[in-house]
């Protein structure tokens, strides 16, 4: 008689499940780097890593969340960053300060970093999918802007939609510069440098 199976437990499924998910995307990664993302299948990659691409589908909905993910996480990282803010703070100093986890992010994982910038700046629908995450992170930070600007409330909204989105190129542009360098400049000297150049 065969002993039963044992079962592991639900957090050590969570990490398990989040250590294959991270694997799935790693290859994935690399062959969108190296074929391009249109040029790579969903097949392609389920091979790569040893699964049927019907289980690829139980780790990401569909090919373009590997490189863009749930935009929500590091959007709320990026928020609590700007409510940490001193008070009294410029708002335009706040902003610069809100993308510290990007920053940092960068300088921890370079490499991984650069490769799926190099993947989003080459495919249309990866770009127009950053465009809206950052909407969704502008949603998010709109609160946070809004409570630190004076004047009537549509007045200060429109002014805070503007400078987020306005921080939020200074962003874009800044990782494409990182990635053009190949990471050889850091992210934050290239993000002081665009907001300072901006002059808000």
């Amino acid at each position: 008689m065969s002993e039963p199976t044992s079962v592991p437990p639900a957090g050590l499924r969570s990490v398990t499940r989040a250590s294959v998910r991270d694997h799935v995307a790693d290859q994935a990664m690399r062959l969108f780097d190296e074929r391009g993302f249109d040029n790579t299948t969903v097949d392609d990659i389920a091979n790569a890593v040893g699964m049927s691409s019907r289980s690829f589908f139980r780790y990401f909905p569909a090919k373009e969340d590997v490189v863009l993910g749930d935009p929500a996480p590091f959007g709320q990282v990026v928020r609590d960053s700007a409510a940490a803010r001193p008070a009294g703070e410029p708002v335009w100093t706040v902003l610069r300060h809100a993308f510290d986890p990007v920053e940092e992010n960068t300088a921890e994982a370079t490499e991984s970093g650069l490769r799926t910038m190099r993947v989003m700046m080459s495919t249309a629908s990866l770009r127009a999918g950053n465009l809206e995450k950052h909407i969704a992170w502008a949603a998010m930070l709109e609160p946070v802007i809004v409570g630190r600007l004076d004047g009537p409330g549509e007045s200060v909204q429109f002014r805070a939609q503007t400078l987020i989105h306005t921080a939020l190129s200074c962003l874009d542009v800044a990782l494409a510069e990182w990635t053009r360098r190949n990471g050889e400049t850091p992210v934050g000297q290239l993000l002081d440098e665009a907001f300072t150049t901006v002059r808000i």
